[in-house]
């Protein structure tokens, strides 16, 4: 438990040096995950989505153009006033609500309140299996009957799977970055009870990185 304490707060300072050093570290066009999860929300109707994990808010603002209302959350208050003033300068600070918070704890909003959740990469930090299936259980409590998830994760078959520093159960560390990475195992185990629609395999970045996005949605 202090191991994956330490790890947790040396992430933390680690992404809060990153947006300081960095700011729009990956850019301001939104990510590929973004635009299908906006067409995936828009057909199931919904109108607020909770980011989590949302960085500088490229992806956010991206939401927020599309005419969603969005809370975006992420344990770096450096990368969320860095999306508030972005906000500003595009004209949708109306649509954006902001909060710190950290995924380990429990959302503070309450049951079957949220129409849709987006995650980028979020749930493959630096994060333990039993940390990852807590944060999936609380995204179902604040998800509305037939409120749907977009998240996206490396898998195990990333090129940096394996090497750099082991930290245990499937996490290692690269240049700073420490990343759980996903088996199918995982993916289905996450999925249990929920509806699952899409399991996609995408390649983004250097290296390239390997990542699942998958789409699955609370049954009504």
């Amino acid at each position: 438990m202090a191991d994956e304490q330490e790890l947790a707060e040396a992430q933390r300072r680690h992404w809060h040096d990153t947006y300081t050093a960095h700011p729009a570290i990956y850019g301001e066009q939104p990510s590929a995950p973004a635009v299908h999860a906006a067409s995936v929300f828009r057909e199931a109707g919904a109108r607020t989505v909770l980011e989590l994990g949302t960085g500088h808010g490229r992806d956010a603002l991206y939401f927020a153009r599309e005419d969603f209302n969005v809370q975006a959350t992420d344990f770096s208050a450096t990368g969320l006033e860095q999306l508030r003033e972005a906000a500003r300068m595009h004209g949708v600070d109306a649509r954006i609500t902001t909060a710190v918070h950290d995924v380990r704890d429990p959302l503070p909003w309450p049951d079957a309140s949220v129409d849709a959740v987006f995650a980028h990469m979020l749930l493959c930090m630096a994060l333990s299996t039993e940390e990852i299936r807590a944060a999936v259980g609380e995204i179902r409590r604040v998800l509305r009957p037939g409120g749907t998830l977009v998240y996206t994760v490396r898998h195990t078959g990333d090129a940096h799977y394996g090497t750099g520093t082991a930290h245990g159960d499937d996490i290692y560390e690269h240049g700073g970055y420490a990343v759980h990475f996903f088996d199918r195992a995982l993916v289905d185990a996450l999925a249990e009870g929920w509806t699952v629609s899409d399991v996609h395999a995408f390649e983004e970045g250097e290296l390239p990185r390997r990542l699942w996005r998958i789409t699955q949605t609370v049954p009504r």
